[in-house]
């Protein structure tokens, strides 16, 4: 069933963990935990909402500069996080699959989500895509390196390169480009979050700590986002026109 926004693709910062905690007197993995909360409550209602696929940034290339204590919560989090769900992700029918550098994770937390993937790979709902060690630079950078060794091994012209020869060396060339980024917790950057593929997406910076959010927020932006004229580069004259 197509949702009725028209949109194919969200991309979320999940942001303001931290804050969250230290506002109550916790440290940061405190919100960390609480943040799960938010994820299961977001994933659920974007299947209730058909969107075809949500990315979730939870964990960039540049967070391993992040305290150790932090890093180990975060990965057991993640780990946690994703076997206590894995019912619930098959009774949604909802298909997850990674995204980034994930041979840098530890290999307890790459093992639990190979499992992951493998048993949601038949399911035909949502698409969760869970962005880990990424970063949006990185992905151009391994992109890059890709397309040289083709054309390095005679199968492509570097004449010939084009945005569809970078397209299709992404991670995941399959996936749509995003139509809506949301930020949470206020503040108002990218933070090298899918570069390529927000190029044309509406953006939304919301104040909400990220464990205070929940679906009906998304639920909220989601219905800002129709009032909102896409132009692709075109005058708005020739959107209405169509």
């Amino acid at each position: 069933m197509k949702n009725k926004y028209n949109i194919n693709h969200v991309a979320i910062i999940m942001d303001g963990n931290g804050r969250w905690a230290q506002q109550r007197g916790h440290k940061r993995t405190f919100g960390h935990e609480h943040g799960v909360e938010a994820v299961h409550s977001v994933v659920e209602g974007a299947g209730e909402m058909y969107i075809p696929y949500l990315t979730l940034y939870a964990f960039s290339t540049e967070n391993w500069n992040r305290p150790k204590e932090e890093i180990d919560v975060l990965m057991r989090l993640i780990s946690k996080a994703i076997a206590d769900e894995l019912d619930n992700l098959m009774a949604n029918n909802v298909r997850v699959l990674t995204t980034g550098r994930i041979e840098e994770l530890p290999r307890e937390s790459r093992e639990d989500l190979e499992r992951v993937i493998e048993t949601t790979r038949n399911n035909t709902g949502l698409t969760l895509v869970i962005a880990l060690s990424y970063s949006g630079r990185s992905e151009l950078v391994d992109t890059a390196k890709k397309i040289a060794k083709q054309a390095a091994d005679g199968l492509l012209n570097p004449d010939d390169i084009s945005e569809s020869t970078i397209q299709n060396n992404l991670y995941h060339p399959e996936i749509p480009d995003v139509d809506l980024m949301i930020r949470t917790g206020g503040d108002l950057r990218v933070s090298n979050f899918l570069l390529w593929e927000i190029a044309y997406a509406e953006l939304f910076f919301s104040p909400i700590l990220w464990p205070d959010f929940r679906k009906e927020h998304l639920r909220e932006i989601l219905e800002q986002f129709t009032s909102r004229e896409r132009r692709f580069g075109k005058t708005g004259e020739q959107v209405r026109a169509h």
